[in-house]
């Protein structure tokens, strides 16, 4: 590993009521696996959420106390309400288009490459997937067929089944394949 992979990452992950929690929670677990201090951020004006399926996340702070912060990767669940409300958070929308005018690392899995990433112009022009119910949402420079696509800065994929494995391709661009597969070994797969 180079001298980068060595470095600490900081990760802000977004949720809101109705994020997928199946999603959340294994893309938060296997950065802070791999070493990154991960900051959960609720975009519903509360720290504690409920997810799409029910399951309560306390988050460690508000959105609002992130939009000054440098990250070197911002990444989003999907679930639906949840990405329309990462979609409307204005404080997330400037987060992630100076994530990407710094040519810094952002991602989206499951409904969030469409409903968030394309709405706020973030994925023109770029090979990206999403979940197949949302495809239609996505620009004609999709790649939806692939489990995992990264397309220079931002990372996308289609949903709670591909989750893992788009949190180690996370892991990989964060800290080099020998990170992600030491991160990955232990957790059998």
């Amino acid at each position: 590993m180079g001298e980068e992979a060595d470095m600490e990452k900081t990760v802000l992950v977004p949720v809101a009521d109705g994020t997928e929690e199946l999603e959340a929670v294994a893309i938060i677990d296997v950065l802070r696996r791999a070493g990154a201090t991960v900051t959960v951020a609720s975009v519903s004006g509360h720290r504690q959420i409920t997810a799409s399926r029910g399951v309560v996340i306390v988050a460690d702070t508000l959105i609002e106390s992130c939009v000054d912060q440098t990250y070197d990767l911002v990444v989003l669940p999907g679930g639906i309400p949840g990405a329309e409300h990462l979609r409307d958070c204005a404080e997330l929308a400037q987060i992630l288009r100076r994530q990407n005018e710094q040519e810094r690392f952002f991602g989206a899995i499951c409904a969030s490459p469409a409903v968030v990433l394309e709405h706020h112009d973030l994925i023109q022009g770029r090979r990206a997937t999403c979940h197949p119910g949302f495809v239609d949402g996505l620009a004609s420079a999709a790649d939806v067929d692939q489990r995992v696509v990264v397309d220079g800065n931002c990372m996308t994929s289609r949903g709670a089944g591909t989750a893992v494995e788009f949190a180690l391709a996370l892991v990989e661009r964060l800290y080099g394949k020998a990170h992600r597969d030491a991160v990955a070994v232990p957790m059998v797969l």
